[in-house]
């Protein structure tokens, strides 16, 4: 239970409306599969895409790893559940100057994305390099230091009231802004 009191703001991955549906449709679609007339190149092909897909998103709802942390040493970026220690990021207030919420749009879907603005001069985080700033500043609406620095909201919920509670409480001064 999260205790709404406290101005650590924190989230977890989860059970939410769209992995729900992602799973259910796993399972629909890997029942379909398995049935006698199927042809093989059918279960050749989509019983690893839906069976394995479907099992990923049910461990990473289960999991219940930290997505995204607000605290008194700064923020925790949680990683991807499948290989949580090497993706997780933490970003120290000293380095931190706000908060970007932005979207990545991807045919007719956008998935919300979390990201921390940081100082000039701070230490460079995991995956920062040349060849990743130049794939982002063709495929990302920011900057690639925002989108380095951000997490997708998939799999837990952003509440941006608590995180501007938490960044006001532990960081005056942060601001957290919608890019346009």
């Amino acid at each position: 239970m999260v205790d709404r009191s406290s101005p650590v703001y924190q989230e977890r991955y989860g059970w939410d409306r769209r992995t729900t549906g992602i799973v259910g449709a796993s399972v629909l679609f890997t029942a379909v599969l398995l049935l006698p007339d199927v042809p093989l190149l059918g279960r050749i092909l989509g019983l690893p895409l839906f069976g394995v897909g479907g099992l990923f998103m049910a461990y990473t709802s289960m999991s219940r790893k930290v997505a995204f942390r607000v605290d008194e040493t700064g923020v925790l970026l949680g990683g991807n559940p499948a290989r949580y220690k090497s993706t997780t990021t933490h970003v120290p207030w000293d380095d931190i100057t706000g908060f970007v919420l932005w979207r990545q749009t991807v045919g007719s879907t956008s998935v919300p994305y979390v990201g921390v603005t940081r100082r000039e001069g701070a230490p460079p985080l995991p995956g920062d390099g040349p060849k990743a700033r130049a794939v982002l500043s063709h495929l990302v609406p920011v900057s690639a230091d925002v989108a380095l620095s951000s997490r997708a909201v998939n799999g837990w919920r952003l509440d941006r009231d608590r995180l501007v509670a938490a960044a006001t409480y532990f960081a005056p001064g942060i601001l957290v802004r919608d890019h346009p």
